[in-house]
């Protein structure tokens, strides 16, 4: 997802019209669609022939926790991917950088936490119906779809984490260079890749010219006043002398 002003975790910083086509083309959203169909397939399987007989038991070896699992995970799991799909074809028109930073993370932990689930999913599921009883073909076909989409679905998720990941990794955009910014220039790179700052070179100082250092002037006492006169305030309008009426008396 890239912007012509940059991106934000994935999401350009001035967002922009929304492409109907140019989303459904992007790699995170397939994956997400495959979510969701492999997740339905999962839970309606289980829902649908997951429990037989008058006792409605579960057909992975009579585990009730077996079908509750395969149908909880699918069912959290299609609904995941629908609430961030619409997420993602909004995202763009986000413009505080936290909340994409938070929508990010959680997404990160979500599809991390999903990918490890189904893994034990399929292995729970597969495990469970090796030990089961034969079972009518309608029920076998269910339980098989059930786990052969559960194994699907691990290689679905896989993606959408690294996706994830790879947003998370982009950040803000905003902080991607040290504050010293404000005295660099930025050139744009030939490879499309961020730009190149260099530090920018002092004031140039004539060619004959040396480098001189400031020197503080020495401090002279004034010379006391003449007798006669009183001494006189510091002031920047009065240079002289203030006279008075006093006559110093001849004896």
């Amino acid at each position: 997802m890239e912007g012509g002003q940059g991106n934000s975790y994935g999401g350009r910083f001035s967002g922009g019209d929304f492409d109907l086509i140019e989303f459904l083309k992007r790699p995170q959203t397939i994956c997400r669609l495959l979510c969701i169909l492999f997740g339905v397939v999962v839970f309606g399987c289980i829902s649908a022939a997951g429990n037989y007989g008058p006792h409605n038991e579960c057909i992975f070896n009579r585990n009730q926790d077996a079908c509750q699992y395969g149908t909880v995970i699918g069912v959290l799991a299609f609904l995941q991917c629908l609430l961030y799909l619409v997420i993602d074809a909004q995202f763009d028109s986000l413009s505080n950088s936290e909340m994409r930073r938070y929508i990010v993370l959680v997404d990160l932990v979500f599809c991390g936490a999903w990918t490890f689930l189904w893994f034990v999913g399929f292995c729970f599921l597969t495990d469970e119906w090796r030990r089961a009883s034969i079972f009518p073909t309608n029920e076998s076909n269910h339980a098989r779809a059930a786990i052969t989409f559960s194994f699907f679905s691990i290689f679905s998720w896989i993606p959408l984490t690294f996706f994830a990941y790879q947003r998370y990794k982009q950040g803000s955009g905003f902080n991607a260079h040290p504050s010293s910014d404000y005295q660099t220039g930025g050139v744009a790179s030939p490879t499309g890749g961020p730009p190149e700052y260099k530090q920018y070179d002092s004031f140039p100082l004539p060619a004959d010219s040396e480098p001189t250092s400031y020197q503080q002037p020495v401090y002279q006492e004034p010379p006391p006043p003449p007798f006669g006169t009183a001494p006189q305030p510091p002031s920047l309008y009065n240079t002289g002398p203030i006279k008075t009426d006093y006559e110093v008396p001849n004896y």
